[in-house]
């Protein structure tokens, strides 16, 4: 059978994540990767999960960890999770929170919920991998969104033809893939524009919490609900997770914004998934009332060592010609070489003579540009990985200039 005949128009744009497919090669004991934004695992606080597990099978609450439950999500763990937004200026009740199992399916949901086919999405040029990924399959239009330029409204909306501009999305603190990160009038211009064009913001957050150094800057939401006063008069949807603080394997994120959008984005949840796992959401709540502060402090130390060893490797390696990006948080380093340089080949030669694995930057861009550019990540590396992985690269580098 040809499943291909019967496969919906969609799949056309569906395409394996190139990051998805190099974490295959961390099986691999001699290469070194700077591949996947991933979590050091020595760093997750596996006791205190031990302990959260082992209490939540007890003979009072396993009822509840083993069954069925609201779609909306664990009601200890949404009140925890108002407390933080409260914290970050982001005032709420547990009614405009939803738990999805990670950001990415909350990225998922609003691509269904606002886009039609033809419909255009704002994105940065680059942009994170995973949020392409997971509206290509709503048939969205891309159009770049740049707040450093003074682009107007109309000209979106005109540049959008038949369909319309449905919403905004950025990573707006240590974004995935550059490290960069949005300033204050550039998080005041997007409101802006989506109030000028009647649109939605996706604000991704799952970097907001690893901050190394510099001033913290609010959430475009909490400016928003500066501005409005209520955070359900409010077009921006935040976005958070727990898989860049405490653990990913366990999939649990949120979407925080107005009731009405949360109202609807249940409807999803129920026809998806029903619900998140409900004993994931208890270990979670358990692990972040005992330590959430604490433990992100501890990553916080160790990443911003890293980044530090990969910046010195980086200037002590890198021939003229290369920059990149130096990040107050986060986990990645962004590359750019040459105009004429070809990473995706860079990387089929580093794999094969240097055993280095890196992402190559044009995965991220929409429109498939960017072919000179290139993601590193810092997170689960050591100095000396670091170090080696950096200097074979750059000797990589200058054999291609």
């Amino acid at each position: 059978m040809d499943w291909h005949q019967i496969f919906a128009t969609r799949n056309d744009r569906m395409k394996a994540s190139e990051i998805r497919e190099l974490l295959k090669l961390l099986d691999q004991p001699d290469i070194i990767s700077f591949a996947g934004g991933i979590p050091d695992p020595n760093l997750f606080p596996a006791e205190a999960f031990k302990e959260a597990f082992s209490d939540a099978l007890g003979p009072e609450t396993q009822a509840t960890a083993l069954q069925y439950s609201v779609s909306e999500g664990y009601a200890p763990l949404r009140d925890w999770i108002v407390g933080e937004m409260a914290r970050l200026g982001i005032p709420c009740s547990r009614d405009n929170i939803l738990i999805t199992s990670g950001s990415q399916q909350a990225l998922d949901y609003l691509g269904k919920l606002l886009l039609s086919p033809g419909d255009t999405a704002l994105v940065g040029w680059p942009t994170y991998l995973g949020a392409l990924g997971a509206f290509n399959a709503y048939e969205p239009r891309y159009d770049r969104l740049d707040p450093e330029t003074n682009r107007s409204a109309e000209d979106y909306a005109e540049a959008a033809g038949e369909g319309r501009v449905k919403f905004a999305y950025m990573s707006v603190d240590f974004a995935n893939p550059t490290g960069r990160t949005l300033d204050a009038a550039m998080r005041e211009r997007v409101i802006d524009l989506a109030d000028a064009l009647d649109i939605a913001v996706i604000e991704d957050a799952a970097y907001q919490s690893l901050r190394y150094e510099g001033e913290a800057l609010s959430p475009v939401l909490a400016r928003e609900i500066e501005r409005k006063g209520d955070i359900n008069a409010c077009r921006t949807l935040y976005c958070g997770s727990f898989s860049k603080t405490l653990a990913p394997g366990l999939r649990v994120g949120w979407v925080c914004g107005a009731q009405d959008v949360i109202n609807q984005m249940v409807l999803l949840k129920q026809a998806a998934d029903l619900h998140s796992s409900t004993i994931n959401q208890m270990a979670i709540a358990t692990v972040a009332t005992a330590q959430f502060d604490s433990h992100v402090s501890k990553i916080k130390a160790a990443y911003l060592e890293r980044r530090d060893w990969m910046l010195q490797a980086l200037e002590t390696h890198m021939p003229a010609g290369v920059t990149w990006t130096r990040p107050e948080g986060g986990m990645f380093v962004w590359l750019e070489l040459p105009k004429g340089i070809d990473c995706a080949a860079l990387l089929a030669q580093s794999l094969k003579t240097e055993r280095v694995a890196f992402v190559p930057g044009h995965a991220f861009f929409a429109d498939g540009s960017g072919t000179n550019t290139m993601r590193l990540s810092f997170s689960n590396a050591n100095e000396d990985g670091i170090e080696e992985g950096i200097k074979r690269l750059g000797r990589l580098i200058s054999a291609a200039f």
